[in-house]
C-alpha cells in the first residue's frame, strides 16, 4: 500500500486537512505547515483524547512521548501522514501504519550535528577531567594537580563507523591535529582516503587508538561489538565514547576494563537500559555519562519539527517525501508498490551477504511491470541495502547519497522478459575484494508472497524470515545432520530449510530459517563443523 484515500466517515465537515499536533512543537513548526491546513493541538500522552482527536485527523505530529500504534491508527480512518520530529521511531507502529497506506516520516538529518558536537565535547572532558573538576571547584576545593590531562593533538582517534554522523566528527576533529583512524566494512578505501582517515580492522584500531568514539547503527552484528575482547587489546590510555546506540559497548566487559584500570576512561551518552540507574558504571570515577542529550539542542529540535512539517505539507499534497521511511511517495503504479517491501528486504539481505565494502550496485526489475515507471525500486533497493548499515535512518531520498558518498555506482536496469516468474527483482553488486554477491526475489500466488528465488547463481525458492542464515559448502553427505544437531543442542528451532546445488559433488548453498538469532558461538562452531565457505546470519528489519 501508499497512501490510502481518506473515508467518508468524519465527525464533522472541514474544509481544510486536519493536522494534529500532539506534542510541543517550536512556533517554527507551525510557520512552516503554512495557512493550508487546520491546526490542531493534544494532548499526546492522554489516550482518550488523543484516540478521540484522531478521528479526522489528516497528519499528526508527534516527538517521543505519543504511542502511534495499531490502536490509534485504526481511529484515524482519514489519516495519511504520521510525522515523528526527531530521529526515533520507537513510538511509531511502521508495519499497523504501512499496512494501513499511512506514510511515517522523521527527520533523520536534524540532530547529527547536535550528535556530532556532543561526541567531541565528550573526547575533550575525558582528556581534560572537565566534569569532575568542576564538580570539584563548585564544592569549594582547588586540587589542580588532581586533574592533570592529555592533549588531543598527535594522539589516535579510531572512528566505529563512518557514516553521516561519524563523516561530521572526522571533518571536526582534523582540525585538532589528531591521526584519524576508522572501522566501517561499508566505506571504500578511496571515500576514507577523502575524509583523511586510514581504515583498518576493528581490532587493530582498538590497539592503536588513543581515544574511540562509536556512530554506528545498533544490529544483531554491532550489539557488543566492543567487549572483554577488545578491551584486553586497547592502550591503558583509551578513552572511549559511545554516543551512538546503547549497546554497542558491552556494559559489563566495559565496567571491568575501568574498575581493573585496563582503560583510563569512558563517556556514555545511551546505555542499554534507559534510565541507567542501577548501572555500576555509574559509580565509576573514571566514566562521564550524559542522558542521551544527542540531540537535546535548541537547534536540533527546531529543525526536527520544521523538516516534518515540510514533509506533511509534501504528504499530504501528493508529493515526494524526501523522509518518508516507509513508503516513497508520489504517484507510484499499484503494479509497481508490493515490488518496494520486496526489494528493501532483498537489499538487506545482499547487504547481509556482503562481507567487504560495496563498489557497484545494479538493480535489476524484469517482468512486466518494466512498463510501468519503477525508478522507485531502484531507491528502495538501496535503503534496504543501507538500513543496518549506517547510523543515520535511511530514506528513499538519501540512500543514493549514501551510496555516493561511499563511492558506490548505482544502475538500474530493466527488462520486459522474465523466464521464470512474472516479475523478477535482483540485486547484485561488486565488491572491493573482487568478489560478486547477488539476490532475486519475486511475489508468487493470489496472496503475492514474498520469497528469495536466488542467491549467487543459485536457484532457490524460500520465503521471508526474520532470521536467516546462509551458507555454503563442498557437497557431501551428512552435512544437514551436522548443522542440525548444532543448531539443536543450541535450541535454535529451523522453521525452512532448503538446498541449492549446481551439480554434484560440487559447491551446495543452504538457506535456513530459524526462529531466533543465533549465538555467535554456534554460527562458529557450525562453519568448523562443515568447512563452510560462507556462513551468514542475516536478521531482516521488517
Amino acid at each position: 500500500m501508499f497512501v490510502r484515500e481518506p473515508t467518508v466517515r468524519k465527525l464533522h465537515t472541514v474544509t481544510k486537512p486536519v493536522v494534529l499536533i500532539a506534542e510541543e512543537l517550536s512556533p517554527a513548526t507551525v510557520d512552516a505547515l503554512g495557512p493550508d491546513f487546520e491546526v490542531r493541538s493534544v494532548d499526546g500522552t492522554d489516550r482518550p483524547a488523543l484516540l478521540s482527536a484522531l478521528a479526522d485527523a489528516h497528519a499528526i505530529l508527534v516527538r517521543s512521548a505519543t504511542q502511534v500504534d495499531a490502536e490509534a491508527i485504526a481511529a484515524a480512518p482519514a489519516l495519511k501522514v504520521i510525522a515523528r520530529a526527531g530521529v526515533g521511531l520507537d513510538n511509531v507502529d511502521i508495519p499497523a501504519a504501512t499496512n494501513a497506506g499511512v506514510m511515517v516520516v522523521n527527520a533523520p538529518t536534524s540532530n547529527v550535528i547536535s550528535a556530532a558536537e556532543l561526541a567531541i565535547g565528550h573526547l575533550l572532558s575525558l582528556a581534560r577531567h572537565i566534569p569532575d573538576a568542576n564538580a570539584s571547584l563548585k564544592g569549594r576545593a582547588w586540587k589542580r594537580s588532581k586533574f592533570t590531562g592529555v592533549e588531543l593533538y598527535e594522539k589516535t582517534v579510531g572512528i566505529v563507523g563512518l557514516g553521516r554522523i561519524g563523516t561530521l566528527v572526522a571533518q571536526r576533529l582534523a582540525g585538532f591535529g589528531v591521526t584519524l583512524v576508522a572501522y566501517d566494512p561499508y566505506v571504500t578505501p578511496a571515500r576514507a582516503q577523502q575524509l583523511g582517515v586510514q581504515l583498518l580492522s576493528l581490532d587493530d584500531l582498538v590497539a592503536q587508538s588513543d581515544f574511540i568514539t562509536i556512530h554506528i547503527p545498533k544490529t544483531p552484528e554491532t550489539t557488543g561489538l566492543i567487549g572483554a575482547e577488545q578491551f584486553a587489546k586497547a592502550k591503558p590510555e583509551l578513552r572511549i565514547v559511545n554516543a551512538s546506540r546503547g549497546g554497542i559497548i558491552d556494559e559489563t566487559a566495559l565496567h571491568d576494563a575501568l574498575a581493573a584500570g585496563r582503560i583510563a576512561g569512558a563517556g556514555l551518552d545511551v546505555f542499554v537500559t534507559e534510565p541507567p540507574l542501577e548501572s555500576p558504571l555509574l559509580g565509576l570515577d573514571n566514566i562521564v555519562v550524559t542522558p542521551h542529550l544527542g540531540a537535546s539542542t535548541d537547534e536540533a529540535q527546531e529543525k526536527a519539527g520544521v523538516s516534518v512539517a515540510r514533509s506533511v505539507r509534501l504528504a499530504l499534497s501528493g508529493e515526494l517525501v524526501p523522509d518518508a521511511v516507509n513508503v516513497a511517495g508520489g504517484v507510484i503504479d499499484e503494479s509497481v508498490r508490493p515490488g518496494i517491501p520486496l526489494i528493501e528486504k532483498l537489499g538487506q539481505v545482499f547487504s547481509g551477504l556482503a562481507h567487504s565494502s560495496l563498489t557497484s550496485v545494479d538493480v535489476e526489475v524484469r517482468g512486466e511491470i518494466v512498463q510501468h515507471d519503477v525508478s522507485v525500486l531502484k531507491l528502495a533497493a538501496l535503503k534496504g541495502i543501507f538500513t543496518n548499515v549506517v547510523s543515520e535512518n535511511v530514506s528513499y531520498v538519501n540512500a543514493p547519497l549514501l551510496a555516493e558518498q561511499r563511492g558506490v555506482q548505482v544502475r538500474l536496469i530493466t527488462d520486459s522478459v522474465s523466464e521464470d516468474y512474472r516479475n523478477v527483482l535482483t540485486i547484485s553488486g561488486a565488491l572491493s575484494d573482487g568478489s560478486q554477491v547477488s539476490v532475486s526475489g519475486t511475489l508468487t500466488g493470489p496472496k503475492q508472497i514474498e520469497k528469495i528465488v536466488g542467491v549467487n547463481g543459485y536457484d532457490v525458492e524460500v520465503p521471508f524470515s526474520k532470521h536467516l542464515i546462509v551458507m555454503s559448502y563442498n557437497d557431501r553427505p551428512g552435512i544437514v545432520a551436522v548443522y542440525g544437531k548444532e543448531f539443536g543442542e543450541a535450541n535454535v528451532n529451523i522453521a525452512g530449510m532448503q538446498i541449492a546445488r549446481q551439480e554434484a559433488g560440487g559447491k551446495a548453498l543452504s538457506i535456513l530459517s530459524v526462529d531466533s538469532p543465533v549465538p555467535d558461538g554456534v554460527l562458529e562452531s557450525v562453519r568448523r563443523a562443515i568447512d563452510a565457505d560462507t556462513l551468514r546470519e542475516i536478521d531482516l528489519t521488517y
